[in-house]
């Protein structure tokens, strides 16, 4: 099984948790105080599982406990990032997530100004300006997000070098380490911010990752969505996602980000048949309402059920779940997607194999229309249609 390969703890740790040899009062960060992080776990647990409610009645007692202290109010922009996370097209929740983060910079600063080698107020700015470049870079708000960026960079410099303390403030190491590499790599406008700071080292940045990923507290879950994704992407080992993703999914199972991570790893790896029944779990929750489960999940999941029933030569079903496939992306305006382009393929061959000409043509048309030239799935469409005259 996946999982055995990753085995994660969970965020109840226990007694034999490595964060135990730190004394509870040894640390002046709030960050490592065990007595808090014992009292909050169910919260923490709740706002990964999709129970927001519960989550952030938590977090709003915190904000009454330690109201000039930036933990709490990250933790409670944490819970609108998530809510954004399913479907990152969806604006409803972006001025109540940057307000929240500024209030987090607001607070972190008044720590840095009182004790300028705070590691832990350093630790919170980089984290609130990288979430802030990470939405507005979405949003293509590139002055904005070139700023937060930058800033995000500055305090992550600051936060580097208390891997001996705790894995919490790792994470600002491991980022700083892979991103300042693959920064510039993938994103050469940023190229000049970038070589203002120390160079980093990707392999080390990864390293770091699993560390956080296995023995922090806050940490822990955001240094494995990091992981995943880049194993997936960058690193060109889809297993290890697949395993990070299966133990995201048991854990937190109402997570709709996680679950269809974990339906499209399982697809990715082959194994199609589970990815079937995970898709379908998926499009039952959409349908009954579930929070969070949405027409982006839904593009996906009808798109691995598509291509299930292609491969067991079940057109009905296979041309029935390529055209929900269509719904969903246009409901989420995801018209340039893979899928979305893909499934405009498979259902304009369907159509020229039935001698229906004009609506296999109206499909590669659309291919044509919503693909940039450069992808793949156009120049598709170019040679079916020069070849087919259609």
């Amino acid at each position: 099984m996946a999982s055995d390969s990753f085995a994660f703890q969970s965020a109840e740790q226990g007694a034999n948790s490595p964060l135990d040899k730190i004394g509870e009062n040894e640390s002046p960060y709030l960050l490592l105080d065990k007595g808090l992080q014992f009292r909050i776990t169910e919260n923490v647990n709740a706002l990964y599982n999709f129970e927001f409610e519960k989550a952030e009645r938590g977090f709003k007692v915190m904000q009454y406990q330690y109201p000039d202290h930036p933990l709490p109010y990250f933790l409670m922009g944490l819970s609108t990032w998530w809510k954004i996370a399913p479907d990152v097209e969806n604006k409803r929740y972006d001025d109540l997530f940057i307000k929240q983060m500024d209030v987090v910079i607001e607070k972190a600063k008044k720590m840095l100004d009182k004790d300028p080698g705070n590691k832990e107020a350093a630790f919170f700015l980089a984290g609130a300006y990288g979430f802030q470049g990470r939405l507005l870079s979405e949003r293509k708000s590139w002055t904005k997000a070139t700023f937060a960026g930058k800033n995000a960079l500055k305090y992550l410099n600051m936060s580097k070098g208390e891997e001996e303390l705790n894995p919490e403030l790792l994470l600002g190491d491991a980022l700083f380490n892979y991103f300042s590499v693959w920064i510039p790599e993938n994103y050469p406008i940023l190229k000049p911010v970038v070589a203002l700071f120390p160079k980093g080292d990707k392999a080390l940045g990864l390293k770091q990752l699993e560390d956080v990923a296995q023995n922090a507290f806050y940490a822990r879950v955001e240094a494995q969505y990091f992981l995943f994704r880049l194993y997936a992407s960058e690193e060109k080992q889809p297993y290890k996602a697949l395993a990070i993703t299966e133990y995201l999914h048991t854990k937190f199972p109402n997570n709709p980000y996680f679950h269809r991570s974990y339906a499209r790893h399982l697809y990715t790896v082959g194994r199609i048949t589970e990815s079937k029944e995970q898709s379908e779990e998926i499009l039952r929750r959409i349908d009954e309402k579930w929070t969070g489960y949405e027409a982006n999940s839904g593009r996906y999941a009808a798109f691995y059920l598509a291509q299930y029933y292609d491969r067991v030569n079940d057109r009905a079903n296979a041309k029935k779940y390529y055209l929900q496939t269509l719904s969903y992306g246009e409901e989420s305006e995801s018209q340039e997607s893979g899928y979305y382009l893909y499934s405009l393929i498979a259902l304009g061959k369907m159509a020229n194999e039935d001698k229906n000409k004009a609506q296999a043509k109206e499909y590669f048309n659309k291919v044509k229309k919503y693909a940039k030239r450069k992808h793949p799935a156009h120049k598709e469409a170019r040679d079916y249609i020069k070849k087919n005259k259609l």
